[in-house]
């Protein structure tokens, strides 16, 4: 296979601590349809990459929805929702929060919720609009995928669809709320002065993990190594706070990207945050993120192990191996195995992140081939 073309390491991650995160798991125990999704065994897998397991964590059906986006988003607008209606969150259900916004009166002074997307977000905070009563608008950049866009609409959401790259669309649908009284912006990415909410869609995905580590419990073990694609970093900042805040030494991170959009990667190599050219379309469109997140930077710096890029062809092919092996898997999803295969095929890198013939390894599958069709 041949060394990653991108690649970096901290092995110094895992005796780096922060504080524990929020957690929106009661909240989403309330939701209808909640049930921690599949971890599922493959034994195949381990085979190859020479280790004791993997296990494949599978979010292709996460509420009802093909991809995680739904945790953090629906703990977002929760938590904004309910700032706005002085309300408690901790309390809240989607019924009593759709019936106090009805209570504020004519749909023109409801509330509308807004984000910029490339997919999986978007959808999210429309379906929350959908269930809510409420509507949503929802921007995306140019060259998005036909699915994703229609998974949008088919939320009832008004489209925005912008002649710009994705860290563009973040601009201008955050202008774009200036000065309204109605507007909520609910993005998964921050900047100075906008960290509230990118703080709460990350603490929605800790439930994620949560559900990993019971689940592994249960079989008496715990993960040695977590793969996690990265988009802004939201994902991979809740795994570095789930993980980082707890004692012990405790699994090695490594975070997965396109090689043609590594903002991760890149910005751990020079040792601060960059901004890497996204113009050239990928498999990988939810991955296809230019800026890490000013919120995760500086867990992510500090607390994972190590960043790998993957090719097209390297994600193609694992999308079709999992669909072998019947697992339903995007690209994005299967961005996990094949940065996995690339970080574990060179002996240094496997001795930079502890991997042994022992380990147990999980990935993160983040969205199914719905969200995202292999074209």
């Amino acid at each position: 296979m041949g060394e990653p073309s991108t690649w970096y390491s901290r092995p110094a991650a895992k005796r780096w601590r922060t504080t524990a995160p929020g957690s929106g798991l009661d909240y989403h125990r309330s939701l209808a349809g909640y049930a921690p999704t599949p971890l599922v065994e493959l034994p195949s897998l381990a085979a190859e990459l020479r280790v004791g397991r993997v296990l494949l964590k599978d979010e292709s059906s996460r509420l009802g929805l093909p991809a995680f986006k739904i945790l953090g988003a629906s703990w977002a607008v929760c938590r904004a929702l309910c700032q706005r209606l002085g309300q408690d969150p901790e309390r809240m259900t989607v019924p009593r929060l759709a019936g106090l916004l009805r209570q504020e009166g004519a749909p023109g002074k409801l509330p509308v919720l807004v984000t910029a997307t490339d997919g999986n977000h978007g959808r999210a905070i429309a379906r929350m609009a959908r269930l809510l009563g409420v509507e949503a608008r929802i921007h995306v950049p140019a060259g998005l995928g036909v699915a994703a866009l229609e998974g949008i609409r088919g939320e009832g959401a008004r489209l925005v669809e912008e002649e710009a790259v994705y860290d563009d669309v973040v601009a201008r649908a955050a202008a774009s709320v200036e000065g309204s009284e109605s507007d909520v912006l609910i993005q998964d990415t921050a900047w100075e002065g906008y960290t509230q909410v990118p703080q709460w869609i990350v603490d929605g995905y800790t439930t994620l993990f949560r559900e990993i580590d019971d689940a592994l419990q249960v079989q008496g073990g715990s993960p040695d190594l977590l793969a996690c694609p990265v988009g802004v970093g939201s994902l991979a900042q809740a795994l570095v706070e789930h993980y980082r805040s707890r004692p012990g030494p405790g699994p090695a991170l490594l975070g997965v990207e396109p090689d043609s959009a590594a903002c991760l990667t890149r910005s751990l190599q020079a040792g601060a945050p960059i901004t890497v050219d996204t113009s050239v379309p990928t498999l990988m469109a939810g991955l296809n993120c230019g800026s890490v997140s000013s919120l995760g930077w500086p867990l992510l710096s500090a607390g994972m192990d190590a960043a790998v890029g993957v090719t097209e062809g390297q994600c193609r092919r694992a999308v079709q191996d999992l669909e072998e092996l019947a697992q339903d898997a995007g690209p994005c999803g299967a961005a996990a195995l094949a940065g996995t295969r690339n970080a574990l095929a060179v002996t240094a890198r496997r001795r930079e992140l502890g991997v042994t013939e022992d380990s147990v390894v999980v990935l993160v599958n983040t969205e199914g081939r719905a969200a995202n069709p292999l074209v």
